[in-house]
């Protein structure tokens, strides 16, 4: 440990924390009492550095080998001595420092990846942004507002609809103030540009089909220091007659965290987004101002979860999504040619409906 502070007081506290040793100031004294005289290097700034150098020559330390950590603008001297600076949660000046120098970046209040600027993360900048003036193309109605908390940990579910989703929920997180954890599958992440502003946004990359418990540990060390997470339990957005069908199908992830967090899982319906930005657009629809559709988020209760049984409790949760759905919602009806290619990439409908659809059911069984 390298401080500023008198080394007769950081002593105890280094001893705790089992440090090897203290560079400190050191102050002088004489007959048992301080002299007002410093014992050597006052340990601050450029000072600091020249302390740790003899240090680490007199204890055959390499610091081309070293690293050092610092939130402080006064230690860039001393991050500038050895071979792997770090600067962790930097004040304003430090950060522009790390900039510049290409030092890595630590915030131990936010995932890794996740910059700050100013101390404030690129989500809640943009939660300040969310205001309906930003989307003239969307009329947005949300009911329940009073279920989301305010804090402490919770599961966010909703159904999956529309690539506009994650920012119904984000609008939806705007008016409560608090950011979210969206877990996203890793073509999100892979994509140009995208992946980066993703990740710098906090999302939880998660590698369908490989079977990883990454992605639900990160989540879990998101809700342990009382953040919200949001997933979509559906996994991807239902191609073809899948898309209508009444009943949602969901996968167990947010069952897993509930039941190894004890954090509660708040249902959210989706209505509309398809309206604003359908699957077969690479891009939303931002001409619709003069009649803008309408995009329906309501909160629902939390689930209670009963039993320890994941797949039942799995159809608990999506059926409490589906409660919050408009009544058109569970009504089963034949989809026209128009509204299949509305549901499938570049809106280019398979030859054999049928096949795709049960291949659909097959790809994701809610199960997985």
């Amino acid at each position: 440990m390298a401080t500023t502070t008198p080394a007769d007081l950081i002593a105890p506290l280094a001893e705790a924390l089992s440090f090897d040793d203290v560079v400190a100031t050191r102050y002088g004294h004489s007959s048992g009492q301080y002299d007002g005289t410093i014992d050597g290097e006052f340990v601050w700034g450029k000072g600091k550095a020249r302390a740790v150098r003899q240090w680490a020559q007199d204890h055959q330390v390499e610091l081309d080998e070293s690293y050092a950590y610092s939130d402080s603008y006064y230690d860039v001297p001393l991050l500038s001595i050895v071979a792997n600076p770090r600067a962790v949660n930097p004040d304003p000046r430090m950060f522009a420092q790390a900039t510049i120098r290409r030092w890595p970046v630590m915030h131990f209040d936010v995932p890794p990846g996740v910059p700050k600027f100013a101390g404030i993360e690129p989500q809640r900048l943009l939660l300040m942004l969310a205001q309906p003036q930003i989307f003239p193309w969307v009329r947005f109605g949300i009911d329940g507002l009073e279920n989301l908390p305010t804090d402490g940990p919770a599961i966010l579910v909703g159904n999956h609809r529309s690539y506009f989703d994650p920012l119904a929920i984000s609008f939806l997180l705007a008016r409560r103030g608090r950011p979210a954890r969206f877990l996203g599958k890793k073509e999100v992440f892979d994509a140009p540009l995208v992946g980066d502003v993703v990740t710098a946004l906090g999302g939880i990359r998660v590698d369908r089909g490989t079977g990883s418990d990454a992605p639900l540990r990160a989540a879990e060390d998101a809700l342990a220091a009382g953040e919200m997470v949001a997933l979509m339990p559906q996994g991807t957005i239902p191609r073809g007659p899948a898309f209508f069908n009444p009943e949602l199908q969901g996968r167990w992830g947010a069952v897993r965290l509930a039941q190894a967090t004890g954090a509660p899982i708040i249902p959210i319906g989706l209505w509309g987004t398809e309206q604003v930005w359908p699957r077969s657009s690479r891009f939303p629809d931002v001409t619709q101002v003069l009649r803008p559709p309408k995009v329906s988020i309501t909160v629902g209760a939390p689930v209670e979860l009963g039993t320890d049984d994941v797949d039942s409790e799995t159809k608990r949760v999506m059926s409490a999504i589906s409660a919050l759905l408009p009544e058109e919602s569970r009504s089963q009806r034949p989809p026209s040619q128009d509204d299949l290619a509305r549901t499938y990439p570049g809106g280019v409908v398979p030859d054999d409906v049928e096949w795709a659809s049960d291949h659909e059911t097959v790809r994701r069984p809610g199960t997985d």
